[in-house]
């Protein structure tokens, strides 16, 4: 923790004095003309997110088209796609929002969802969370990647996935007084998640490329800390879940 202050402080700091210069030389530079750019997304605070809830059978309706990537029962046909069969609809419902929103962006995704309504999306989500997801494997708990995943390294910062992704890396659940467990509804299931995937978002995290929600600043902060030998022992792990 004291480390992840550390980094923090130093990047406020560093972009304090990058916006101070930007100020100075903007006030002695002539007048630019209008930018048409894009003004960036606004930041999403999913932290106080509530599990939703969506109508399977009109999701299933909607969901043609996302078989040609996620398979037909949510089973990704290729490594590079997540399989989302199983996965916490309060996570797939938060996703697409974000895609819609652009806080997360990629070129297949972001057309999708541009068109989704609300109740598309609900559904969508709540679709996919009822399908039974990708059959266990078999791992070795007494791998690197498992005592990552179970332990994180304390002393370079690193925590325990299994604090938010549960410690059989199935994610949230709700519990029988209705509370998820662990105590977020909008983190997601990683087991059986490929190698491929895996690693992908875990780059993508570390390098700062998907950081538009509180959850995603969680995990930029922990991808800043994970070498690419520890991100290649857990994506290993989770994909032999």
């Amino acid at each position: 923790m004291l480390t992840l202050r550390i980094l923090g402080l130093a990047a406020l700091a560093t972009i304090s004095v990058a916006w101070t210069q930007g100020l100075h030389a903007a006030s002695d530079a002539p007048a630019a003309p209008t930018s048409t750019a894009t003004k960036p997304a606004p930041f999403v605070d999913v932290r106080k997110q509530s599990p939703i809830e969506g109508n399977a059978h009109d999701g299933e309706g909607k969901a043609a088209v996302c078989a040609a990537c996620h398979g037909p029962k949510g089973i990704a046909v290729a490594p590079n796609f997540p399989n989302l069969a199983g996965q916490s609809a309060t996570y797939l419902y938060l996703q697409l929002m974000l895609f819609k929103g652009g806080q997360r962006s990629d070129a297949i995704m972001s057309a999708q969802a541009a068109n989704l309504s609300d109740a598309d999306m609900r559904n969508l989500a709540g679709y996919y969370a009822s399908l039974p997801p990708k059959p266990p494997g078999t791992t070795d708990m007494q791998s690197a990647g498992a005592q990552l995943y179970l332990g994180g390294d304390p002393a370079r910062g690193i925590p325990p996935c299994q604090g938010c992704h549960g410690g059989d890396a199935m994610g949230p659940r709700a519990e029988a007084n209705g509370k998820p467990q662990p105590p977020w509804a909008a983190f997601p299931r990683l087991r059986g998640q490929s190698v491929v995937y895996v690693t992908k978002e875990l780059n993508d995290f570390r390098a700062g490329t998907r950081s538009g929600s509180s959850n995603a600043r969680i995990m930029q902060g922990i991808g800043e800390t994970l070498s690419d030998d520890d991100i290649q022992h857990l994506s290993a792990y989770l994909s032999s879940r």
